[in-house]
């Protein structure tokens, strides 16, 4: 599937445009609809990575758009994202076939793992390319691994292929033609995650007009990954934590212990047992987890492997792009490899993706990195969406800037001063949604 671009489907044109900037800013192409309808039409005459859509639309809602998304896309992975948000609505969403569920407002952090993980799981074939004495000697090791059911716990900085080495696990191990189930603990809100990771019965709660199996029910015989553990709230650990040992689950608004035969893979990019000491994750849970600890390491430590993986990248995203594209310029090749990647794999995956889009011969040059600009870019494009947060969160609570203050996380002379810092930018008051502010 071509990874180039995604469609962004929202009837509010700020939000809209401050999603694009945000994929933009990701490496990625971003088209553009403010309706269900016309959005359904590109799909049906363009391939789509993946879909970022509002719940609440005028002529066709979120629901019944993700519904004739799966009639006419298949799988696709479909983020919704709402500020009407409710556990009723995200049920009802995932039902109808969303992949991923945010609430408004959310940060950019949040929104691009969201957007990455969903990415990722899409090209979960791709092979795993290195030079690197140490990775080759973790691969030899997950081959090992694959031939036994104990739990492993992955870890490593974002972007270095966590749930790309769990693949691999599953891939060669005796549950592989069984089912591989990610769980990705901190793109799913706090009050979904438990009817997600265990399920629920009919009636357990409003809009549960049907049950539905958990997460834990949909892996057995297979593979079950944890991604991002270390996001799990306190809440829910415990819960886990006796499924890890007893391996029963109660799905929500059940009066019954269901049987699963899973084996577990974790990851996570926090030092847990940081998050131990600070209290923040269990201690037993995290001895449960950590039977077999693997360590990725990051890009920067494996510098044979940016040639490589430049060249592999280069090689999918001209095929896609339809170009013929037959390398890199010394120049290009020479910062690729002295740069420090702090995004790792997945950051120089995007780079490559992008300088094949604005290639122009059949060499890639130290312009199309465009690592020049985006240095300069980077912070304005931060900024708008830091904007688009302040103002949409004012405008769902009335203005009220205690509210938004508390719900944003930061104080009211924050506020205050981000509020007279638009004024004087945009004078002519029409980015402000509610009158007074």
């Amino acid at each position: 599937m071509n990874r180039i671009p995604i469609l962004i489907v929202d009837d509010d044109f700020q939000m809209r445009n401050a999603l694009r900037e945000a994929i933009t800013s990701l490496g990625y192409r971003a088209d553009l609809s403010d309706n269900g309808p016309s959005a359904l039409e590109k799909i049906r005459q363009s391939s789509y990575s993946m879909v970022i859509t509002d719940m609440k639309m005028p002529g066709m809602d979120g629901i019944e758009f993700i519904r004739q998304i799966r009639r006419i896309a298949g799988n696709i992975p479909v983020l919704v994202i709402t500020g009407y948000g409710t556990v009723e609505n995200a049920v009802l969403a995932m039902k109808s076939g969303a992949t991923d569920y945010l609430m408004k407002p959310f940060s950019f952090e949040v929104l691009k793992r969201s957007i990455e993980s969903l990415i990722e799981r899409t090209d979960s074939d791709k092979e795993i390319i290195t030079e690197n004495p140490e990775l080759k000697k973790i691969l030899s090791i997950a081959e090992e691994l694959a031939r036994s059911d104990i739990t492993v716990l992955i870890t490593g900085e974002s972007g270095t292929g966590k749930e790309l080495l769990a693949r691999y696990i599953y891939r060669r191990s005796k549950r592989a033609q069984g089912p591989f189930v990610a769980v990705n603990c901190a793109a799913i809100p706090e009050n979904l995650l438990e009817s997600e990771m265990f399920g629920y019965e009919k009636g357990a709660f409003t809009g549960a007009v049907q049950g539905k199996k958990g997460k834990f029910e949909l892996a057995h015989e297979g593979i079950i990954l944890l991604d991002e553990i270390g996001e799990m709230p306190l809440s829910l650990q415990a819960k886990l934590l006796r499924v890890l040992q007893e391996r029963i689950i109660e799905r929500i608004g059940g009066t019954r212990p269901i049987s699963v035969d899973v084996r577990v893979i974790a990851t996570t990019n926090r030092d847990l047992l940081k998050e131990v000491k600070t209290g923040r994750f269990r201690e037993d849970l995290y001895y449960r987890l950590n039977v077999f600890p693997i360590k990725l390491p990051p890009l920067r430590e494996r510098p044979e492997d940016i040639p490589l993986l430049s060249i592999s990248f280069l090689e999918r995203f001209s095929r896609e792009a339809g170009k013929d594209i037959k390398g890199f310029s010394n120049e290009a090749l020479n910062i690729l490899k002295s740069r420090q990647w702090k995004g790792n794999v997945r950051e120089l995956e995007n780079v490559i993706q992008r300088a094949v889009f604005l290639c122009k011969s059949d060499i890639i040059t130290k312009e199309d990195l465009m690592f020049e600009v985006e240095e300069r870019v980077q912070k304005g494009k931060i900024r708008d969406i830091e904007r688009e947060l302040i103002l949409k969160t004012l405008e769902e609570t009335k203005g009220n800037k205690s509210l938004a203050a508390k719900i944003l996380g930061v104080s009211v002379r924050t506020i205050r001063n981000k509020l007279a810092q638009y004024r004087q930018e945009f004078p002519e008051g029409k980015i402000f949604p509610v009158d007074g502010l």
